[in-house]
């Protein structure tokens, strides 16, 4: 029953890699058909990540009222709705009304399940499950592209992808008594054989208690390093992502065609990065395998600025950049319950999913302006800056636990 469970979420995180690039893939279009300028597509963008940033802060309330089961399985039907509503959708403005439940839907899911797997399971599942996110992000707009050279439109596209999300939408109703089973035998091995370090966390209900707000959240000691390290790394990856192609043709001088396909190695080293991960995170603490991805962050932006011809380093660096990535983003998740207790990391789960969608909404589009005033060439050098905060908040974030760990062995020694 377990290992069916840890299908369902396997499946859950697939689907919520699937609809996030239809709209890039859609795009072009889309906007001719509905009559709208190609930049509208941020306006679109923006209410979506505006959805996933109010919906993290709220699951934790929402979890401790309805459970992680629920909450992922409406949030998957919202989602769902929202997807055929795109595929029927006349205007632009139908289209921005859409967002709000696809952004909403969206943010459900990520924060509950990522809170759920990071106190039940292994630190190696969080890994594969965020492999599979990357692999539902390829998959997506190969649908789009599929509908859209047979003729079927965009609007098959989206349809397609809401079935899917429909189906999974039954599998986890029908999930539901599994869920309220997770202090099983079989899950505390799970946890409580977790090749961690620091320690397992304990994997039981936690006690009943209020739902904890954002202020309340920031009082926690340790949580603004957490949630500023989550900010940085979002920074790092989204910005790499978004202006790879565009620092290739800018400073490279290559072709837009061949740029496009080169910069998708910097995404395939991230899926790639987290299907080896998990397999590290056998040996390997959650704290080992952020300062390892830390290691490989440093490595590929020293390559992107050895002054060699051609564009061999650029491309070395990006797919180096990518497998650092990898680990830094589940491991975070995994950590937070050990730092701070399964009882209170729903709560800090759920603002660390803001502050990522927060920093993917702000931080790329401030790059571009700094290059619009200056160079692409400056984007190792910004990647570096966010890099190196990331790790001053991880290594602060260590010492705070660790002190607080050895006052309480003090104290319980007198």
């Amino acid at each position: 029953m377990v290992n069916l469970l840890l299908a369902i979420i396997y499946l859950a995180f697939i689907s919520l890699g699937l609809p996030d690039g239809l709209l890039g893939a859609a795009w072009p279009t889309m906007s001719m058909d509905i009559h709208a300028p190609l930049s509208w597509a941020g306006g679109i963008s923006m209410v979506i990540s505006a959805g996933t940033v109010c919906s993290a802060l709220l699951s934790d309330r929402l979890t401790l009222r309805f459970g992680a089961g629920r909450v992922t399985a409406v949030s998957v039907a919202m989602t769902a709705a929202a997807l055929f509503g795109f595929s029927f959708a006349p205007n632009y403005g139908v289209l921005v009304l859409m967002a709000i439940p696809y952004g909403l839907g969206a943010g459900g899911v990520d924060a509950a399940l990522n809170n759920y797997v990071a106190v039940h399971y292994t630190s190696r599942h969080m890994s594969w499950l965020h492999c599979m996110w990357g692999l539902g992000a390829l998959i997506g707009p190969y649908i789009m592209g599929f509908t859209l050279a047979h003729g079927d439109g965009w609007q098959w596209g989206y349809r397609s992808v809401g079935i899917l999300q429909v189906v999974l939408t039954a599998v986890l109703i029908f999930s539901l008594p599994l869920w309220r089973t997770r202090g099983s035998a079989a899950q505390l091995e799970e946890v409580v054989t977790m090749p961690d370090g620091d320690g397992a966390v304990e994997p039981a209900e936690p006690a009943k208690r209020k739902p904890l707000g954002l202020l309340d959240v920031l009082r926690i000691p340790g949580a603004v390093q957490i949630l500023i390290m989550f900010f940085c790394y979002c920074a790092v990856e989204q910005t790499a992502m978004l202006w790879a192609s565009s620092y290739m043709v800018g400073v490279d001088h290559i072709g837009e065609s061949q740029a496009a396909n080169l910069a998708s190695l910097f995404f395939i080293g991230i899926t790639v990065g987290r299907f080896l991960s998990g397999f590290l995170t056998m040996r390997m603490s959650d704290p080992q395998m952020i300062r390892l991805g830390a290691v490989l962050l440093f490595a590929g932006i020293v390559v992107m600025l050895l002054p060699i011809p051609g564009i061999v380093n650029t491309v070395a660096g990006f797919v180096l950049v990518g497998l650092g990535c990898a680990p830094i983003y589940p491991c975070v998740i995994h950590s937070t319950p050990t730092y701070f207790g399964a009882d209170r990391s729903q709560a800090i789960v759920g603002v660390q999913m803001a502050c990522a969608y927060i920093g993917t909404m702000l931080v790329p589009p401030i790059f571009g302006v700094i290059a619009q005033a200056t160079t692409l060439a400056l984007l190792p050098w910004f990647l570096l800056l966010f890099s190196a905060a990331l790790i001053v908040m991880h290594e602060w974030l260590r010492a705070k636990t660790h002190a607080k760990s050895d006052s309480v062995t003090d104290s319980a020694a007198h």
